[in-house]
């Protein structure tokens, strides 16, 4: 699902350090995340993502760095995916939307034009 909203990350860097900052989510599915930072992460960082009722975690796959800042990838961990009851992303649209078929419509009868007699 295409999103955006502002989120809370929350990891610990090779050296023990931890860092908190806030990301904008991209998207988010069943299994991952894309956050939009300033900074890079290193791949395979656990990261936390936390929302008012609660919290997803994960490990970062990717980092891409594209024209306003780096690209997150992050592949939720067993048991910690995303669902759309737990939080809701303030901006969520479903793409599939884009691709869905439009309803049938039915033609119209066909009109008799009658003949003068």
């Amino acid at each position: 699902m295409l999103c955006a909203d502002l989120v809370n990350i929350q990891w610990t860097d090779e050296t023990g350090r931890s860092h908190r900052t806030i990301a904008n989510l991209e998207d988010i599915s069943l299994s991952g995340a894309c956050l939009q930072l300033d900074h890079a992460i290193p791949l395979n960082t656990k990261l936390r993502i936390s929302y008012p009722k609660g919290q997803m975690e994960g490990i970062v796959r990717y980092c891409v760095y594209r024209e306003i800042g780096y690209f997150i990838g992050l592949q939720f961990q067993e048991g910690s995916g995303w669902s759309r009851k737990a939080f809701k992303p303030q901006h969520l649209f479903d793409p599939r939307r884009l691709t869905a078929k439009p309803p049938k419509v039915r033609p119209a009868p066909p009109v008799q034009l009658g003949l003068p007699n």
